[in-house]
């Protein structure tokens, strides 16, 4: 289980969010919700290990995930607004690579993974000359490999047409059926999700007056 404990969370001396506390359990679909500038992307940063707290801590499986960064990292899946992948490898290329770094054990067929994701035809194309929305396809593939139980998406939606949404929302719920952990922002109405999702609501945070 993937715990917050009271986080705190300032940016350039500006407080985002105080005492805040959630858990996202095995099974669970968790979407972090709230209007721009809130605090949802510095969340999601938190929860990924990949900045710290200014208050509270954040725990897996009970313990703080700076005491156990290797193990907590081989459970999770981060995708954030960029792409992160290579322009000069192609499509099939970039997805060998996330395969050999981080989901060796998987046996996925990369061709029929690609072509799920709507890259049937631009395997070879390398990524640089890629669309925004392809190269979004290309980051999202890596999610069809298997391996970590939880997946922290930051907007996986973006530059996706419906047909491409539609089948990440399908992903979701089969990796939550099989007891994998999802928290995500979007913009997107997740209608197949409705009556899974939990929502977890940012409000822009408030001075208590002295």
């Amino acid at each position: 289980m993937l715990e917050a404990r009271s986080l705190t969370c300032v940016r350039e001396e500006r407080t985002l969010f105080s005492d805040l506390s959630l858990t996202v359990a095995p099974g669970e679909l968790v979407q972090v919700a709230g209007p721009n500038g809130v605090g949802k992307t510095s969340l999601l940063r938190l929860l990924a290990g990949l900045s710290r707290p200014y208050g509270g801590e954040v725990c897996w499986q009970g313990d703080n995930i700076e005491q156990q960064r290797d193990d907590y990292h081989q459970d999770l899946l981060y995708l954030g607004h960029q792409a992160g992948i290579k322009h000069e490898l192609t499509a099939f290329e970039n997805l060998a690579f996330f395969r050999r770094m981080h989901h060796a054990r998987s046996t996925a067929n990369l061709w029929e993974i690609l072509a799920t994701v709507g890259l049937a035809g631009l395997e070879d194309q390398p990524a640089g000359q890629l669309s925004a929305g392809q190269k979004r396809r290309v980051a999202l593939a890596r999610l069809w490999l298997g391996g970590p139980r939880l997946w922290i998406l930051d907007e996986p939606f973006t530059a996706i047409d419906k047909h491409g949404v539609r089948v990440l929302e399908q992903l979701l719920l089969a990796h939550t059926d099989a007891g994998g952990m999802v928290l995500i922002t979007t913009h997107q109405d997740l209608s197949l999700c409705a009556g899974r999702v939990r929502t977890l609501q940012l409000t822009p945070y408030q001075e208590e007056p002295a």
